[in-house]
């Protein structure tokens, strides 16, 4: 009631909070049109939030058709405004060529900028990037030091590469990873070995 009374007054976060309510069927029906509708009055209005939530429903076509280069553009709008899951996200779509032409180095930018912030995936996500040299030139050690960072913080997909890559590198190799790993975690992201 409260969120709906803000949000009709045109308050970006009642508009938020009011699209996640109607996204989640919480006090109301599940309703992706209607949290969609919402959603799009906060995004238009800059909520970064609020727009990486439309990016995910014209990701997933909740609510609208699926539309890859739309959701491209909403998950720009709040990455740019430093958004990590919408940061992860673009990397995705520029990873595999979704809504914009297929460009390694792009979701290598997209993925480091939410490593950086400490999403566990992106990291997982970057590990595998410097793992395949996509985007970036292939390095076992700099692979190996965002596996497991990304490990550290959560990303079972990063431990899991971690250990199958320790597998084809020498100890030293191995040892000077998990150094410049404890380096880049220590400098809150800062010193990542590049």
């Amino acid at each position: 009631k409260w969120y709906r009374l803000a949000a009709e007054q045109g308050k970006a976060s009642a508009q938020f909070n009011l699209g996640i309510m109607y996204d989640n069927g919480q006090g109301v029906p599940q309703d992706y049109k209607e949290a969609v509708k919402w959603y799009r009055l906060a995004a238009e209005q800059g909520y970064a939030s609020a727009q990486y939530n439309l990016g995910v429903m014209y990701d997933n076509g909740n609510g609208v058709p699926q539309d890859y280069a739309e959701a491209v553009k909403w998950y720009r709008l709040a990455a740019e405004q430093g958004k990590a899951s919408a940061q992860f996200n673009l990397g995705i779509m520029y990873d595999n060529g979704q809504g914009v032409p297929q460009d390694y180095k792009e979701a290598v930018k997209w993925y480091r900028l939410a490593a950086e912030q400490g999403k566990a995936k992106a990291q997982g996500n970057l590990g595998f990037m410097y793992n395949n040299g996509q985007g970036v030139l292939q390095d076992n050690t700099l692979a190996h030091m965002w596996y497991n960072i990304g490990s550290a913080n959560g990303s079972e997909f990063g431990g899991s590469n971690r250990d199958i890559l320790s597998k084809k590198m020498t100890p030293a190799a191995i040892e000077k990873a998990q150094v410049m790993a404890r380096e880049c975690m220590n400098s809150g992201y800062k010193k990542c070995g590049y």
